[in-house]
């Protein structure tokens, strides 16, 4: 018998790799300090915040919680991508993994597994806390199923949108601006407060933002609602969003 001493490396299944690099990248935004401040710290300071004080104003404790689900998605879908893609990009993180078994595509699936994963984590984690506070949502199974779907699409829809921001700028001008749109849809893209609280005149254009569409639907879904119309609306969004981050991702910095 006859011993080889060449190398004979072979790649792992890809399956495993993007598995592997999905949970590499969530052990990674789980370290971050500020990734768990935009993940839980606030949510849950605000959804606290709400149900104590929100009557006084004018916010009604029945649907802020759904608000503060909404923002979640939010938050890790868009600002953490955001942030952590542009960082990345600066300390040139795929050109040493362009050097690995991992393609391109490979790379995009772990990191949307690893967004994914967090923002159940986090939802699950905002509801039990809601619900520990006296939260009572009353869904139905169709309004049920068209949240989930909802919410999938509102972080496809907001990854896209991460994705070219964090592909274009710079890291330094990707962490202003993601967090100065984070507050500014936050505060006023009808994701937290309901779209019927806004004048009149801004109703229809907030209804049409993806922030204004994943709010209602899921405050309508926790009262027993069914609406399709935001489905539609966070479907295009999806659809526009990751045509612009396909044509304007860069890999390199």
């Amino acid at each position: 018998m006859s011993l080889s001493f060449v190398p004979d490396a072979v790649a792992a299944p890809r399956g495993r790799r993007v598995l592997r690099h999905a949970r590499l990248e969530a052990s990674l935004l789980l370290r971050n300090g500020e990734q768990l401040l935009l993940a839980l710290v606030i949510p849950i300071a605000l959804l606290v915040a709400g149900l104590a004080f929100g009557g006084r104003l004018g916010l009604d404790p029945a649907t802020f919680p759904e608000s503060v689900l909404a923002l979640a998605v939010w938050s890790t879908s868009f600002t953490s991508l955001a942030i952590n893609t542009g960082f990345e990009r600066r300390y040139g993180v795929f050109e040493r993994l362009a050097a690995t078994p991992l393609s391109r595509g490979d790379l995009v699936a772990g990191k949307a597994l690893a967004t994914a994963s967090i923002a159940g984590a986090q939802l699950v984690v905002i509801a039990v806390v809601a619900v520990a506070l006296g939260w009572r949502p009353t869904p139905g199974p169709l309004g049920s199923l068209l949240a989930l779907v909802g919410a999938a699409l509102g972080l496809v829809a907001f990854a896209g949108a991460a994705l070219a921001l964090a592909g274009r700028l710079r890291a330094e001008a990707t962490l202003a601006v993601a967090n100065l749109i984070y507050l500014a849809v936050a505060a006023g893209g009808a994701l937290v407060i309901p779209v019927s609280a806004y004048p009149a005149a801004l109703r229809p254009a907030l209804a049409a933002l993806p922030s204004g569409a994943l709010g209602e639907l899921l405050r309508a879904w926790a009262s027993g609602g069914a609406p399709l119309w935001p489905v539609g609306v966070l479907a295009a969004w999806a659809s526009v969003f990751w045509l612009v981050a396909r044509k304007a991702f860069r890999w390199t910095s």
